[in-house]
Formats: structure tokens, C-alpha cells, sequence
């Protein structure tokens, strides 16, 4: 008896599908929000069966307050990914910041001090 092949990228790409058609909404609905017009979106991971989807942002200024502004758009961000995905169920969308840069940028400052 033959193994049902299972499709182990399927969460991966519902992710990045769902990356980029929030970062439209984003850019298209949200454009008149000092906030959210200098989010980008870097990532994007898929939990629970697809039925959720961490999207990992990046804000240059005031991360506490894009946060906070992220959270209280989600609803509508959500609605307005459900007119936009061809799913039968749209997956939960939670806001994470993504502070790899800082991190990157710490690493490279101690490793200058190390040099001197």
C-alpha cells in the first residue's frame, strides 16, 4: 500500500500568498496611515494547519505604536484578505515585529569592538 504524498510546502506557500496580498491591503487601503505606510512585511510562517499565519513586519520609527495600530486593524485587514484569497477558509492573521536588522546591526558593532 502506497503512502498518501502529502504536500509539505502547501503551509509555505499560503504563507507568502498571504504575505503579499496583506502587504496590498496595507499599501492600498491603509496608504493615508502615517503608521502603516512605513510597514514593510519581511516574512511570513503558517501554524495549526494553515488555520494561522504569523506575518513578520518591520518598522523603521515608533514600533510600539505600529504594533498597537496593527493589532487593531487586524479585523479589517482580515475581512478584506477574505475578498482577495480563492480559499475556502481564511487563516487568523497575527502582527509580529521582525527585528532581525537591530540584531544584525548589534553583532556588527561588537564584532568592530572586538577588532579594536
Amino acid at each position: 500500500m502506497l503512502k498518501k504524498q502529502t504536500n509539505s510546502n502547501r503551509g509555505e506557500k499560503i504563507a507568502s500568498k498571504v504575505q503579499t496580498l496583506v502587504a496590498q491591503i496595507l499599501q492600498h487601503d491603509f496608504a493615508d496611515d502615517s503608521l502603516i505606510s512605513g510597514v514593510s512585511l519581511v516574512g511570513a510562517e503558517s501554524h495549526g494547519g494553515m488555520q494561522f499565519v504569523k506575518l513578520f513586519f518591520y518598522a523603521r520609527e515608533n514600533v510600539e505604536a505600529t504594533q498597537k495600530r496593527l493589532d487593531e486593524i487586524t479585523k479589517m485587514v482580515r475581512f478584506a484578505l477574505a475578498q482577495k484569497i480563492n480559499q475556502k477558509y481564511v487563516p487568523e492573521i497575527r502582527f509580529v515585529y521582525d527585528d532581525t536588522l537591530e540584531r544584525a546591526d548589534r553583532i556588527e558593532e561588537l564584532l568592530n569592538n572586538l577588532e579594536k
